[in-house]
């Protein structure tokens, strides 16, 4: 029984699937699937069982998940101080939601390298929101930037706001309008799908039904339709200013919005975090942060970044 066995077994019960831990870890369906073939095999016990299209616990895979994951803390915290006597920088993973991958991201992170003189090995990755916590409970993230996670106790996190935002319809200033809201065609991001995202939240409370919607690649690609007269696009208000301010996108009104969020930063607990996490959540409460995620210079697409993976551990 090896810590990668134990690492994937944690990561297949939390997220659900085992396609969700090889993106977490890095590697390919097949090897997370052998992985915990042989932890499987080894305890003799099934671990997981699939139930309603979700990897669920078994009773024993229950009881060993919370055993398991402090075992895989453990093991970070053991690289991290090899590291540290290594004399080599400390590692700072930043895991953010799409939106602030696409946006933000790339500025944030680049201005904070800046501040602290590169003092940190700084990497970025993009995540689904029911990954955030996840990713940083297991070690695989030290701050996860997104909407606010519901957090398990027994995991010792926490997710304080960073900045509050809207989220708004637009549309191309002469597209013609009829009708509800649900009949309307939208435009949206891939995060419409995903349980807890802000977007299918709130095409949830319109009622739009899915042949009345199109997903795009990106946030970005989805406003461009809408420029081009599409449809109507959801967008988060002050990211979306510029296209408001040239006049290409007018805010349509709804019944649901302007509809008021957060997004947040997720952390472990302030007496467990490593000390780039605390620097950079630090950081994140700074005039130079709050001016660059409020207005970002640039950004880099999702496809761009791509989720940490601890090499060291997969043997």
């Amino acid at each position: 029984m090896t810590l990668t066995q134990l690492h994937t077994f944690v990561l297949v019960a939390r997220l659900g699937t085992v396609r969700a831990a090889a993106e977490a870890l890095g590697v390919t369906d097949s090897a997370v699937s052998q992985a915990l073939s042989v932890l499987r095999k080894h305890l003799d016990d099934p671990l997981v069982v699939r139930v309603e299209g979700r990897m669920e616990p078994t009773p024993a895979g229950a009881r060993l998940l919370g055993l398991a994951s402090q075992m895989v803390a453990l093991g970070a915290e053991a690289e991290a101080a090899v590291r540290t006597a290594q004399g080599r920088s400390e590692e700072l993973r930043v895991a953010t939601a799409s939106v602030m991958a696409e946006f933000v991201a790339s500025p944030l992170t680049a201005a904070f390298d800046t501040r602290t003189g590169s003092a940190y090995a700084l990497s970025t990755s993009v995540a689904s929101t029911a990954e955030l916590e996840v990713l940083v409970a297991n070690r695989l993230a030290d701050v996860a930037l997104g909407p606010a996670v519901v957090l398990d106790p027994g995991r010792r996190l926490a997710s304080e706001p960073v900045l509050r935002t809207q989220l708004v319809a637009v549309a191309a200033p002469g597209l013609r309008l009829a009708g509800l809201p649900a009949t309307w065609p939208w435009l949206v991001d891939p995060t419409h799908g995903e349980p807890g995202s802000e977007t299918g939240g709130l095409l949830r409370r319109l009622g739009v039904p899915d042949e009345r919607v199109r997903v795009f690649a990106s946030h970005g690609a989805a406003w461009e339709a809408a420029v081009a007269g599409g449809g109507v696009a959801v967008a988060t208000a002050h990211l979306v200013n510029p296209q408001l301010r040239r006049g290409d996108l007018r805010i349509v009104p709804t019944p649901a919005t302007p509809m008021a969020g957060a997004w947040h930063a997720t952390m472990l607990r302030p007496e467990m975090r490593t000390p780039g996490a605390t620097a950079f959540h630090r950081f994140l409460t700074t005039p130079e942060a709050m001016a660059l995620m409020r207005s970002p210079h640039g950004g880099v697409v999702p496809s761009r970044f791509r989720p940490p993976v601890y090499v060291t551990i997969w043997n």
